[in-house]
């Protein structure tokens, strides 16, 4: 059975249009009525683009046309999340701080998708200021998770997910500080990628913490993710071709990753190892003990970070924000400005020994979550199980954010489950074919 336009990654809309089997124009008014149509649509969106999205559908058409594509995914719609800047369009962050917030001019990824002829449908919701994991947001929307109507999606970029897992966009583009990429993706059965930090330009986005925030994709398969990165940076894209696990050494991170890891995850998780090892891969265990200290400074190094950002907009109207991210924010008031100096500083150290202790791997393994969605009822009723849920939901993804890794989360047998792959540093082109490869053995 051939599939349908809806069914088609972002690569197999792009190649059908280099064809001329699909007009942009057409293909950008199927994905417009589809969100139109979907009930769920504003818990997705927070805003739709249509005139934007139509022009440069209209130019990406011409330029097919005209045999003058500008890449491989010229003229393919995909959504942005609401802290990344649209020209002339509202940015608000998912808060009520920013409502009616204006930026001049789009964000330079945005920009820079836009001159590979990507088309933007619009923006989705996320978590307030982007600041929780779990993606719930009761003062704009909480998006649906695709595999439990009851359970939050995973965020920050919530909407990002959900507006791909749901067929609202071929693919998004989200933002990660501490996993608000790789949750999401993980459980709506998305591949999700985070790419080094620096690697990206962040510019013209909304921040929370600059020295760890990061735009990255979210979509089904590794070669879309390759593909938008290379969009996003105005690059040549991997070749994926060939891949293979053959010879790879991979490491399962036995340190912290693997703690009170639940049933469904953990089944997800050693599954996908067996696959990944008959497929070619040398899988070791190993532990890093170093890395719990490195947890520990997350606390002092997040918190004292987007509060000193935020603090002058948070405290001249607090009553407008949700209190539990409020008094996340908060938590960074206390931070002396000696004890984060000294924890870049041990940071540092830390990263240098992590670098030192996976050279010899091609990978670290490690579940990407520990725990499945949350029940969204119970976040807003129960308060230790908010902040039960909401700390082991990043644990794992922080991880790669600390260690300064690039990652990639891949689905596993297991719904709502993901597994990550870290490399180091601006190691993406890398890490994209193992991704791949291992994308094959997972299927």
């Amino acid at each position: 059975m051939s599939k349908t336009w809806a069914n088609m990654t972002a690569a197999e809309l792009g190649a059908e249009i280099a064809t001329g089997r699909i007009h942009p124009v057409s293909l950008c008014e199927m994905q417009l009525d589809a969100i139109d149509r979907h009930p769920m649509r504003d818990q997705i969106y927070a805003r739709v683009m249509p005139n934007r999205s139509r022009a440069e559908a209209m130019a990406a058409t011409t330029r097919a046309r005209a045999g003058l594509r500008r890449g491989v995914l010229d003229g393919v719609p995909i959504s942005w999340k609401d802290n990344i800047d649209t020209a002339n369009r509202q940015t608000e962050a998912g808060s009520a701080l920013l409502k009616g917030r204006m930026p001049a001019a789009d964000a330079d990824v945005l920009h820079m998708a836009t001159l590979q002829g990507l088309v933007c449908l619009g923006k989705t919701h996320l978590s307030e200021l982007a600041f929780s994991g779990l993606g719930l947001n009761p003062v704009t929307a909480t998006p649906p998770c695709v595999n439990d109507e009851n359970a939050v999606p995973g965020g920050s970029s919530s909407g990002a997910a959900a507006s791909v897992a749901f067929g609202l966009a071929p693919a998004a583009i989200g933002t990660d500080t501490g996993g608000s990429i790789r949750i999401p993706a993980a459980w709506n059965d998305l591949v999700g990628m985070k790419p080094s930090h620096g690697r990206l330009s962040g510019r013209g986005i909304v921040p929370l913490c600059e020295m760890f925030d990061t735009p990255g994709p979210l979509a089904h398969t590794v070669e879309d993710c390759a593909l938008l990165l290379s969009a996003m940076e105005g690059a040549r894209a991997p070749d994926l071709r060939g891949a293979s696990l053959g010879g790879s050494r991979l490491l399962v991170l036995e340190t912290v990753a693997l703690d009170d890891l639940r049933d469904r995850p953990a089944a997800g998780f050693d599954d996908a190892l067996v696959r990944l090892a008959r497929a070619g891969a040398r899988i070791e265990r190993g532990s890093f003990p170093l890395l719990a200290e490195a947890m520990a400074l997350a606390g002092i190094l997040f918190t004292a970070e987007a509060y000193a950002i935020w603090e002058k907009t948070i405290e001249a109207a607090p009553d407008l924000m949700y209190p539990r991210i409020l008094e996340r924010f908060r938590s960074g008031a206390g931070v002396k400005a000696t004890d984060y100096v000294a924890a870049w500083r041990r940071l540092r150290d830390i990263r240098a020994a992590w670098a030192d202790f996976s050279a010899a791997y091609d990978a670290v393994l490690l579940p990407t979550s520990p725990i499945l969605p949350p029940n969204k009822q119970r976040l807003l009723d129960d308060d230790a199980y908010y902040v039960t849920e909401n700390l082991l939901a990043l644990r794992n993804t922080r991880i790669g954010n600390l260690m300064g890794s690039c990652v990639l989360t891949l689905p596993t047998s297991q719904p709502s489950c993901g597994i990550s792959l870290m490399a180091g540093p601006m190691q993406e082109e890398r890490l994209l074919c193992l991704g791949a490869a291992a994308e094959r053995a997972l299927h």
